[in-house]
């Protein structure tokens, strides 16, 4: 178990009559970036919901390196190094740009989140705002740090999620769909970003509508199909197998590749 970063064994969830998630294992290793695709309703944000503690699996186990996450409450998943971005962006509305990211860096702080946040600790709330400015700077949104959050363009709201995410200084970063939103040089620049975070051993899921993001930065991806895992594989071995072909990258007539169809592949 050593050798994994996460490892998810068999997990299932259902809402009622309905099984969101059946039976889904993959692990990803320290430092890899493992991208999970599938059309919407697949069970991809359910699963992310899972490891990062926001509801338990019904059944099933997830591991971060020898910690047992599953049960967990998201809190305490967080505290052992697992920070996420979200769908539907989820920022501190009343808090400037500076100050989101600096909640994010809450697990550093030894005075503590509420007293940092209440002034008690002037050295801590220094150091933290220049944590957070470095992380304001790696998604270049340093010079917006004084700006209300909800007044940047939904574009660089996901840019200050994922820096917020950072300042968590994770072990595994989930990513859930970060480019929506994004334009494309955005876009080519997140690509670049999260090889940089992969540069720095970092484990990153990445759940991601727009495949060629996918296929040029995942090392593995893992598949699903109506809650089920329909296949995974480094990213050509599973652009190319032919149940993946059949269910989401359309029929193969001879052209001399398969590319993918972003009206089959959802999210």
């Amino acid at each position: 178990m050593s050798e994994s970063t996460l490892r998810v064994s068999g997990v299932s969830k259902s809402f009622g009559g309905v099984r969101a998630v059946r039976d889904v294992s993959f692990e990803a290793h320290q430092g890899q970036i493992v991208a999970v695709i599938g059309p919407n309703g697949a069970g991809k944000t359910t699963l992310f919901h899972m490891i990062s503690g926001i509801f338990p699996p019904d059944s099933g186990q997830i591991w971060l390196d020898r910690t047992r996450l599953d049960h967990m409450p998201a809190h305490k998943v967080a505290g052992c190094g697992v920070a996420r971005t979200f769908q539907n962006i989820q920022l501190f509305s009343t808090m400037t740009v500076l100050e989101n990211v600096m909640m994010g860096h809450y697990r550093h702080q030894r005075a503590g989140l509420l007293r940092c946040i209440t002034g008690y600790s002037r050295r801590e709330d220094r150091e933290t705002r220049t944590a957070a400015l470095r992380h304001l700077s790696r998604v270049g949104l340093e010079d917006k740090a004084d700006l209300a959050a909800p007044g940047l363009p939904l574009g660089e709201q996901r840019l200050l999620e994922l820096a917020r995410a950072l300042a968590l200084e994770p072990r595994l970063l989930l990513l859930d769909e970060p480019t929506a939103g994004l334009n494309a040089l955005e876009t080519v620049r997140l690509g670049a970003m999260i090889g940089r975070i992969r540069a720095n051993d970092v484990t990153v899921l990445l759940v991601e509508h727009d495949m060629n993001l996918v296929m040029s930065v995942a090392d593995w991806v893992v598949v699903l199909n109506y809650g089920e895992k329909l296949a995974e594989g480094r990213p050509d071995d599973v652009q190319n197998a032919p149940e993946v072909v059949e269910a989401y990258l359309g029929h193969d007539n001879g052209d001399a590749a398969v590319q993918p169809d972003p009206e089959r592949i959802g999210v």
